[in-house]
């Protein structure tokens, strides 16, 4: 039976993909081979040594300790391109509610008081207030081409728009899914010099954080727009609201309110609604289920932000060993002469290596021990083996 932590509400229907025959999941489960989790902060918590693997119903992974999971060959699941188009759909309503002034014009109208007369007369002279500018012709610039930031670059498009891509790690999964019509940027420099707004679609890292401050505020047209509907300290609040303040924005959209940007007359905050619809629940709740099912079950692995991709057909009748090892020379070599001195044949083996660490399948032709998998555990390097 395994074993499986959820430290959130996830949707019924990714639930539903683990069999209650062979899954005890829930909030109280102890000793878990996996934890599910949206939100909750798993930084600072005691992870129990039984842990297999953490999965997290959605793309981000800042709220999940990864550095130190890795180095206990814990691989962190993600749910990447789940939540796209929700948050696609969400970042072209920032670019319109900005273009158009939508939220100050509202704010204008609700506070209208009066007979009806007196409101129309009042509309009239307060209309010119909230002249805005149509899409077409205005170049969007769009930082990160991953799940989300293809998806918004092609919609961009297809509104009119010049679009403006920069990614220098853009895989060929994405570039493949990309228009042809999007321009590259040669740089982010580049890339803020010739947008009318910027939208911006990165992890928040080391080399993302601040990634939009004053040095690239100064460089975009006179009256551009910031949309940020990625991470929140991606951009320099206190920049953008100089910017503003001097007139060289127009306005800034984000999904993270605070005490600096939340009640500024040119910034629109949302309440971090970027994947909150159903659809993006539900799909995101699904992948990552079916995907910790699958390491469980196969040693698969698929969507994971530390270990490399890892997938090799079961072989009929073997035994599978999974092994998370430090990427380092003859690391196969050793697990190899472990498995023939224990008088196992190789029937199938996978290596994958990413960074600093590396993943191993193996099938055997008979069964492996509990004294042979704990030789491989000790081979200097190995950091996880289990028999699956």
């Amino acid at each position: 039976m395994h074993r499986i932590l959820v430290l959130n509400n996830l949707s019924r229907h990714g639930l539903e993909r683990l069999p209650a025959d062979r899954y005890q999941v829930g909030p109280e489960v102890t000793s878990p081979e996996a934890i599910l989790v949206r939100s909750a902060d798993l930084n600072g918590m005691e992870l129990p040594p039984t842990l297999l693997a953490v999965g997290r119903a959605g793309a981000g992974v800042n709220n999940i300790p990864v550095a130190a999971l890795s180095k206990r060959g814990v691989p962190v699941f993600n749910a990447p391109g789940a939540n796209a188009n929700a948050v696609k759909e969400l970042v072209l309503a920032g670019l319109l509610l900005a273009a158009r002034n939508i939220c100050p014009a509202w704010a204008f109208a609700r506070a209208l008081t009066g007979d009806d007369e007196t409101i129309d007369a009042a509309v009239e002279r307060g209309k010119k207030r909230f002249v805005g500018f149509e899409l077409p012709g205005r170049t969007l610039g769009v930082v990160g081409l991953g799940a989300v930031g293809v998806e918004v670059a092609n919609a961009a498009l297809a509104l009119g728009m010049r679009v403006l891509g920069y990614d220098p790690q853009i895989t060929v999964q994405r570039a493949w899914q990309l228009s042809s019509s999007v321009e590259q940027a040669l740089s982010l420099d580049d890339l803020f010099a010739r947008s009318d707004v910027v939208s911006v679609h990165v992890p928040l890292n080391a080399d993302t954080r601040a990634l939009v401050a004053a040095p690239r505020l100064k460089l975009m047209r006179p009256g551009g727009v910031i949309l940020n509907f990625a991470r929140a300290a991606i951009v320099d609040d206190a920049a953008v609201v100089a910017a503003l303040d001097a007139e060289r924005l127009r306005a800034y959209v984000c999904d993270f309110p605070n005490n600096t940007l939340k009640d500024h007359r040119k910034v629109v905050t949302l309440p971090h609604l970027g994947a909150s619809t159903l659809e993006a629940e539900e799909n995101c709740a699904v992948m990552v289920t079916e995907t910790v099912r699958e390491f469980l079950e196969s040693g698969n692995v698929r969507h994971s932000v530390n270990y490399p991709e890892a997938i090799l057909p079961r072989v009929a009748g073997t035994t599978r060993v999974a092994i998370a090892n430090s990427n380092v020379p003859n690391m196969v070599g050793q697990i190899s002469t472990c498995l023939a001195e224990a008088g196992l044949n190789i029937a199938d083996l996978l290596n994958k290596s990413r960074g600093e660490y590396a993943y191993t399948l193996i099938d055997t032709d008979g069964a492996v021990s509990a004294e042979l998998l704990g030789r491989i555990r000790r081979i200097e390097g190995v950091l996880s083996a289990r028999v699956v």
